[in-house]
């Protein structure tokens, strides 16, 4: 547009406020027009700006795979580690090298109760084609006959959390309710609890300062017994399959000749 204005022969002042008419404020400044004009006077054809060699990049093939080369050596390098392997560079650019360039991204490793292995898989394996082959034989009757249980620790005074503190408010509601911090008690004790299908059989609570062993756990199935004889009228002599934890006093062979040998109840593996 200025090579065409000015080759009509407009000054430099008016072409630019023509161009200001119909752009806006934010086009070329008058400065910027007089310089290409001058530019045209003098035998200029091109509109468009020359090349420029520009500053060389730092983001060299090279670079690249140096940094590549660390990231593989060892997952668990930070940034500021390969920086300080490739000092010539900032660490900007390390940073943009790994993230855009490359597309590497850190992930937390997902944590399991244990590492299973593959004679752990086996024996999982096992109990599961044994359950299931039981359920085919014997159908709902023998989910009817299973009763299973866990130890789990209670504290004498557990806080509600916060997000269970939660409370719908509108813009009418008066300000934000407070809520203390509290922790947990110290004080604490080990309740045993069963169910079956039906809902809760037994809750059982050791003495304070006592924890679950072979000789408790066996008192405890004998007030289970006990409970499932009183709650669950006929289901003792249908027969009881229990299933538990692999814990010591689960396993134990005490607690082991009770079940079969005085209750003739059967038991489930629980392997890991």
């Amino acid at each position: 547009m200025i090579r065409f204005l000015q080759a009509e022969n407009f000054r430099p002042s008016e072409i630019h406020r023509r161009l200001v008419a119909v752009y806006g404020e934010h086009v070329m400044n008058a400065a910027s027009v007089q310089k290409w004009c001058t530019m045209f006077t003098n035998g200029r054809t091109d509109v468009h700006d020359a090349e420029r060699s520009g500053r060389p990049s730092v983001f060299t093939d090279a670079l690249k795979q140096k940094v590549n080369r660390i990231i593989r050596e060892n997952r668990h390098v930070t940034i500021s580690e390969v920086y300080e392997q490739c000092p010539e560079v900032p660490r900007t650019v390390v940073y943009e090298i790994v993230t855009e360039h490359l597309q590497y991204y850190k992930i937390c490793a997902c944590w399991v109760p244990r590492m299973l292995t593959d004679a752990h898989r086996a024996a999982r394996m096992g109990a599961a084609l044994m359950f299931l082959e039981r359920y085919k034989r014997d159908g709902n009757a023998f989910l009817d006959q299973i009763v299973t249980g866990d130890e789990t620790w209670i504290s004498h005074n557990t806080p509600t959390r916060k997000r269970r503190s939660m409370e719908w408010h509108h813009a009418q509601s008066p300000k934000r309710p407070r809520k203390f911090k509290q922790t947990a008690s110290a004080r604490k004790l080990m309740a045993s609890v069963f169910w079956d299908h039906q809902g809760i059989l037994l809750v059982d609570f050791m003495p304070c300062n006592t924890t679950i062993n072979a000789d408790a756990y066996c008192a405890t199935l004998r007030h289970l017994c006990q409970a499932i004889q009183n709650r669950r009228r006929g289901k003792l002599s249908r027969g009881i399959v229990l299933i538990d934890d692999n814990a010591r006093p689960h396993i134990a062979r005490q607690t082991q000749t009770l079940l079969h040998d005085a209750f003739h109840w059967d038991t489930f593996d629980h392997p890991p």
